[in-house]
């Protein structure tokens, strides 16, 4: 298995990633689709339901993928799994299908990475029912500090939105949020993650060397790499 070193950009959540030297990936694989893990260098994958290809025709057939895939070494997450109240199905078939992927995380002692659209309330009520012990990282996140801090104080993880995190308003809420729980992603936009780091160092007055340092720190500690 290939783990990010010391001098890696760390993207933590994208699709379509390639192996570049010096970038270490997490690519996400969806149960809709055909792919499978593949052992690349630098590229390690995620597996799960996106709520947006969920339905209850294909529902069935998508947790089987699922659970058959889940605990291959080169899949170090569970997910995307979540919820979206834009684009989704019924809340009823999301909570039912999320709780399935929880369930099986917390089975094969895997993170599960979360997508999640105004459907806040819905995460957190989710997370007092589970009382998850694997970690869950919240992707994509582009939300208001308190926002943030509530999430933070369940225990989760952040990795922020691309094109919110570069632009000058988001300073303020990165400065605001503790190192140890925040991560970066390209989610397969076509955005450098360098770009990305040199803006969030930036912000956290910290070279990009010490933000590498910090941002493996804490993918050791989400996924237990130690």
């Amino acid at each position: 298995m290939d783990l990010p070193g010391k001098g890696d950009y760390i993207d933590i959540h994208t699709h379509g990633a390639e192996p570049v030297t010096g970038i270490f990936s997490i690519e996400t694989l969806l149960a809709h689709e055909q792919r499978q893990p593949e052992n690349l260098p630098g590229i390690l994958f995620s597996f799960g339901i996106h709520p947006w290809h969920l339905d209850e025709k294909n529902h069935n057939q998508q947790i089987t993928n699922v659970i058959m895939i889940a605990d291959n070494p080169l899949v170090i997450a569970i997910g995307e799994a979540g919820f979206d109240k834009i684009k989704g199905p019924s809340i009823e078939l999301q909570r039912r299908a999320f709780e399935e992927q929880v369930y099986l995380a917390e089975e094969q002692k895997k993170p599960v990475v979360i997508h999640c659209v105004r459907y806040w309330d819905e995460l957190v009520q989710m997370n007092k029912k589970l009382k998850p012990k694997m970690p869950w990282l919240v992707h994509g996140f582009r939300g208001k500090k308190d926002l943030a801090s509530q999430l933070i104080s369940k225990g989760m993880y952040l990795s922020f939105w691309f094109d919110f995190i570069v632009k000058p308003e988001s300073s303020q809420l990165v400065r605001s949020l503790p190192k140890d729980r925040i991560f970066l992603e390209t989610d397969g936009a076509g955005v450098d993650i360098k770009d990305i780091y040199n803006k969030v160092a930036a912000d956290l007055e910290l070279s990009v060397d010490e933000l590498k340092v910090q941002i493996l720190s804490n993918f050791n500690d989400i996924f237990k790499f130690k």
